[in-house]
Formats: structure tokens, C-alpha cells, sequence
């Protein structure tokens, strides 16, 4: 879609031949065009379109425009969009508006949709019941082919999918899915339980997404069924909606790994009280624990006054130390995350980083005795201290940051809590106290 042009078109209110240009878009750019506009323009634009057209779009707004065209539009208007919203989306729509918006679309619907909509809104957040539609093609297993694919041409145009066409009995017991590809090129007298997949992948209403993320991905799947405790067949969560909970499950990691609260409102749109407010406890988590590393450097007070010089080097091997223990703890957490690594590797992960950590030390501190001692004219002393203690940090840091994100993920925590901020700040500790120590070893000071 030509942005400048219809820009221009909303400009000059030429609202015809901006309709005729709106409708040849994609939804998706659609809505990103009317989520740049003010808002009564945006609904303006919005209405201008044709309901089929209309339905897409609004799938794709943003929560905020949602909610200000719900508030704004006619309870004629809204009823008309929603019904006609795929029923995943109805579910994701409703769950983000405000109580009377929900009532008045609820007003609108009929009573079996309405107990529908309220048992899908009562599975927990983040699970496979929140996520699944109830718009799919289930089978009975003693169908022909011929019979099946009747049916398919019947209801498809009011399903999310067809591709994968789901077998059940008469309980509606999930017994095995079968392909569209399949039954098109199946012999027509056939029963449906001679050629379908009778071990199906499945997953459970109460389910984590994240878990079924790793469905999706292990099994390459475009749809996975979702049963009740009894096996019953309630649902599919569809590869689009996944491609949604990978993108939030990556920015709440990204969130964490920085030392701030997830939040689901955009950064722009957020307002300064909020930001802070998601920021604030950890950066008050992380100077409280910063605090050791002051009363460490008080403790050894003696040694750094009467060898002045040993402060210098003391923002460069807590950096390193940090830098090494966060490349550590990085790798780790994304392994964890695409299954590589589990609780069970940490003796594993403790090998590598050991020598991974040896290697880089030893030459870092080759590059720094030889910039201290040769290039700087420190004595050899110091070089020795400030060199032994970079080979001592970065094998501890890259430990350090290798096993504390398994421990979080053993004890049920999330492991980018520890991520660079957190691990910098214990290195920092560690690395004060291995430096002071050596220190008093190398030069003879006394505390």
C-alpha cells in the first residue's frame, strides 16, 4: 500500500477513491495505516470500509485502537465486526477490553455463544484453552472419504483451517487426525479410520504456551488439536497464534534480561509513571547488592592506600569479569530456551565454561601483564596481581553465569531473572575479593 498516496486521499477527504485504494491493501497494512491516525479519523477511515474487509482489519489493530473503536462505535457496528471475528480472535479481543465493552458485545450474541465465550475466558492466562478455536473440521472415524470431503466443502468457509481435519467417536474422543492432501487423493469408499494418523500430537487445555511453542517447533506442525482431562477433542491452536506467544514469550526474556517488569503496552505509548514503575524494583534490588562491593572495598581500605595505584585497575576486571560472566549466562538461557540445556547438564556446562573461561583468561591476562609491565612501567608485582586476578574472575564469572540460569530454571524460576545485571553485580564481589587477596599475596601489604 502506497502510504504518501493515501495519506494524501484522507488529507484532501477524497473518501472514494480512498476507499478504492483501501481495499486492494492487505489487512494487516490497513491496520497499521488507521493505528497512525488520530482517532475519530481513524474510525472514520475504518468505517469506510467493507465489513468483509472491516472484520480482517480489526483483527489486526492494535489493543488500543480496539478498545477506542468499541467505545466509539455503535453497539450495531460491534456486533457486526465481532461475530465475524475468527473465534480465537473474539476470545483475544474480549479478554483486553473493559468490563462494558464486554457487556455490550455479550448483549449481542446469542446464548450458546455467550457460554462458549465465557468458558474459554475462564482458562488461565497464557494456557492452550486461552489460545485454541473451536472453528475446525472434526471427522467421525466410520465416515467415507467421499462423505468427508462433502463436509468439508459445507462448513469450510466458516473454519480457521482445513488443512488438517481432526477424527473423533461419538463422545467426541480425539481418535487421529488426517490431512486435506489425504483425503483428496484417498479412494472415496474408504473409511476415514483406515487412513488417518491414529497417534496424534496433541496438547492439554491447562498447558503452558511456552510448552506448546515447543510443539509447534519440534513437530514443525501448522495446527495442534487440544483436548480436555477426558481426552475430548475442545479445540485447535493454529500456527499464527503461536508465532504471537513466541514473540511475547522473546520480549518478556528481553524485559528480564534488562531488569525490567514485562509490560504489554508499547514503549511509545507508555506513559513515564508506568515505565518507571516497571524499572524502579529491580534497579533498587540490584544497588542494595551492589552495596557488598563498597563494603569490600572498605574492608581492604588499608591495602588500597598504601599501594594507590591497585584502584586503577579495578573498574577493568570488574568489567571483564561482568562482560564474561554475561556472555556466559546468555548462551545458557537461550539453550534452555530452544531445549538444548536442562537442569540435569550443569556438571556438563561447568566443564565447558572451565575451559572455555582458561582459555580466555589465560590470554586476556597474557595481553594485560604485558601492557602493565612493559608498556606502563608498573612493577612486576602489580602486573602479577592485576594479571592472576583477571584468569581467576573470568573463570569464575563464566561459571557463575553458566549455572545460575539452570538453578533458576530447577527451582521453577525463569532463568533470565539471571541475566547480565545480576550476574554482574555478584562478579563485581567475587572479583574485589579475589583481587585484595592476591594482592596482599603478591605485593606483602597488610590489612
Amino acid at each position: 500500500m502506497d502510504f504518501e498516496k493515501v495519506c494524501r486521499l484522507v488529507n484532501d477527504k477524497n473518501y472514494s477513491s480512498l476507499k478504492s485504494e483501501l481495499v486492494k491493501a492487505q489487512p494487516y497494512d490497513i491496520a497499521e495505516f488507521l493505528d497512525s491516525l488520530e482517532e475519530k479519523q481513524a474510525l472514520l477511515v475504518f468505517r469506510l470500509l467493507p465489513k468483509e474487509v472491516a472484520v480482517n482489519v480489526f483483527a489486526h489493530l492494535s489493543k488500543e485502537r480496539q478498545a477506542e473503536f468499541s467505545e466509539l462505535a455503535s453497539e450495531k457496528e460491534l456486533a457486526d465486526i465481532v461475530s465475524d471475528l475468527y473465534f480465537d480472535d473474539k476470545i483475544d479481543f474480549l479478554e483486553e477490553m473493559p468490563a462494558n465493552v464486554v457487556k455490550k458485545i455479550l448483549k449481542n450474541t446469542s446464548a450458546v455463544e455467550r457460554r462458549l465465550i465465557n468458558q474459554f475466558l475462564m482458562y488461565p492466562d497464557y494456557s492452550a484453552g486461552s489460545l485454541m478455536t473451536i472453528e475446525f473440521v472434526d471427522l467421525k472415524k466410520q465416515m467415507r472419504v467421499g462423505d468427508a470431503l462433502e463436509k468439508i466443502r459445507r462448513t469450510a468457509p466458516d473454519k480457521e483451517t482445513i488443512y488438517t481435519c481432526y477424527v473423533i467417536d461419538a463422545e467426541r474422543h480425539l481418535e487421529g487426525i488426517v490431512s486435506l492432501k489425504e483425503l483428496v487423493l484417498a479412494p472415496v469408499d474408504k473409511t476415514l479410520e483406515e487412513i488417518m494418523h491414529k497417534e496424534p500430537i496433541f496438547v492439554n487445555t491447562h498447558d503452558d504456551q511456552e510448552y506448546i511453542a515447543d510443539i509447534f517447533k519440534n513437530y514443525d506442525l501448522l495446527a495442534v488439536p487440544v483436548v480436555d482431562n477426558e481426552h475430548r477433542l475442545v479445540g485447535i491452536i493454529t500456527i499464527d497464534d503461536i508465532v504471537d506467544v513466541i514473540e511475547e514469550e522473546n520480549t518478556e526474556d528481553f524485559y528480564k534480561m534488562a531488569a525490567v517488569q514485562p509490560s504489554d503496552e508499547e514503549y511509545i505509548n507508555a506513559g513515564v509513571l508506568t515505565l518507571a514503575k516497571k524499572r524502579i524494583v529491580w534497579l533498587m534490588v540490584l544497588m542494595i547488592s551492589a552495596s557488598f562491593t563498597g563494603y569490600i572495598i572498605r574492608h581492604f581500605e588499608a591495602a588500597l592506600q598504601s599501594v594507590v595505584v591497585l584502584a586503577a585497575f579495578i573498574p577493568m576486571l570488574m568489567d571483564t569479569g561482568g562482560n564474561a560472566g554475561a556472555q556466559a549466562s546468555t548462551l545458557v538461557i537461550r539453550s534452555i530456551v530452544l531445549g538444548e540445556v536442562d537442569s540435569k547438564d550443569i556438571f556438563k556446562v561447568i566443564w565447558k565454561e572451565m575451559r572455555i573461561s582458561a582459555l580466555v583468561g589465560v590470554i586476556l591476562s597474557a595481553l594485560n601483564f604485558v601492557r602493565i609491565y612493559f608498556l606502563e612501567k608498573y612493577p612486576l608485582s602489580i602486573a602479577l596481581t592485576v594479571s592472576v586476578t583477571l584468569v581467576f574472575t573470568i573463570i569464575i564469572a563464566k561459571i557463575i553465569g553458566g549455572i545460575l540460569p539452570i538453578i533458576a530454571k530447577k527451582v521453577n524460576l525463569d532463568p533470565a531473572i539471571m541475566a547480565s545485571p545480576l550476574i554482574t553485580t555478584i562478579v563485581d564481589a567475587v572479583a574485589l575479593i579475589i583481587y585484595f587477596y592476591f594482592a596482599i599475596s603478591f605485593i606483602g601489604i597488610n590489612v
